[in-house]
């Protein structure tokens, strides 16, 4: 009989007949996983072992119907986790459900009530509010449509205001031009490094589409691809500057125009790591002294590149079609803010130049002839 295996698992008949499975972990080690595929036990000690935790201790329950833990486990194997969300996604919420698994676990997940998790979420920040919210929620409508409970406490919970200016940027602050030429005069073109930050600042994309980007995706003069997160297609100019950088590179065979030293892909998390070594080399600021934000990151690049077109007379559909973004309001952010620069500009323009409001425009007015 053959078994379908999910990614990254392998399975094989030994010599007493006896069916075997196991894991290939991101540490490289071969990990053995109990029952059959697509079985309870099999499902939760897979997630466990690519969620990077320490296994159960010796005498620990077995997960209990209706409990939270039961929930997480027939979550773990729905479509709406393993095909709804990206990998990048998973792996997020996946530490925030396991810390809730790690305090409630044991607990009937018909019982929440919305009082329980609005006294959980008072306990957070306003942003990590958002994060529980956005990780636990959908645990919970799975829950309801598995008839595992009847009513969504989520609905009557509020959030705390996030205190925040208007037009002001959320995460990530956008480099300044400063920042852009200090990077620029300290790898010149034909270094992987300003090849790294030409793709950022010019595609706008983030690192995880970034790392992807290869010659395949050009034709005549424009780049298009899939935003990895969203699945949404964007579609961009190769500008002068992209294409100086893409042609002061060697000649490859590789897919994707960034690779490794050793010639590999990068993953999002080993080119966030690099960047910001690169970043510090290069002498730009790691965190704003003041407010304690981050700065000159990869993704302050895309934000940069967002702000240039808005301040260059971009329009909400045109943000959406290099960016990807599904909605106006990301977009919005943008115009908005390079609405108000201009007309802060124009107000000073008119307060420097002179006027003649009750002077006389010529000498014939003087004298009245």
């Amino acid at each position: 009989m053959k078994w379908k295996c999910p990614k990254y698992t392998h399975g094989f008949i030994d010599r007493h007949g006896k069916p075997r499975f196991y894991l290939r972990t991101p540490d490289g080690k071969r990990k053995p996983l109990p029952g059959l595929p697509g079985s309870p036990e099999f499902m939760a000690e897979r997630e466990r072992l690519l969620a990077g935790q320490t296994p159960p201790q010796l005498g620990a329950s077995r997960t209990v119907a209706g409990t939270v833990n039961a929930a997480l486990v027939s979550y773990y194997q729905s479509s709406a986790w393993n095909d709804g969300l990206s990998k990048g996604s998973r792996d997020r919420r996946r530490s925030t459900l396991e810390k809730f698994r790690e305090e409630h676990g044991d607990k009937r997940i018909a019982h929440m009530h919305a009082t329980a998790i609005q006294n959980i979420m008072n306990k957070k920040f306003p942003v990590a509010q958002r994060n529980f919210r956005k990780a636990v929620r959908p645990l919970i409508k799975h829950a309801i449509a598995t008839g595992m409970m009847q009513i969504d406490p989520f609905v009557t919970v509020t959030l705390t205001k996030v205190q925040r200016a208007k037009g002001e940027f959320r995460g990530h602050i956008p480099w300044t031009p400063e920042q852009c030429r200090m990077f620029e005069d300290f790898y010149p073109l034909g270094t992987r490094e300003r090849l790294a930050y030409e793709l950022l600042l010019q595609a706008g994309q983030t690192k995880c589409d970034v790392i992807g980007m290869g010659r395949q995706h050009i034709r005549d003069g424009m780049m298009s691809m899939n935003r990895q997160k969203t699945g949404v297609p964007f579609v961009l100019e190769v500008t002068s500057e992209l294409q100086a950088a893409i042609d002061a590179m060697p000649k490859s065979d590789h897919l994707t125009f960034l690779v490794t030293p050793q010639g590999k892909p990068f993953t999002a998390a080993s080119f966030g790591y690099w960047f910001r070594e690169i970043c510090n080399d290069a002498g730009l600021p790691r965190k704003n002294a003041e407010t304690g934000k981050p700065l000159c990151t990869s993704h302050g690049l895309r934000k940069a590149s967002a702000s240039r077109l808005a301040e260059r007379g971009g329009t909400t559909t045109e943000l959406k079609t290099k960016f990807g973004w599904k909605t106006s309001s990301e977009a919005d952010l943008y115009t908005e803010a390079a609405d108000r620069k201009a007309a802060a500009k124009s107000a000073a323009e008119k307060l420097k130049a002179r006027t003649a409001i009750g002077k006389p425009k010529t000498q014939f007015a003087k004298t009245g002839d």
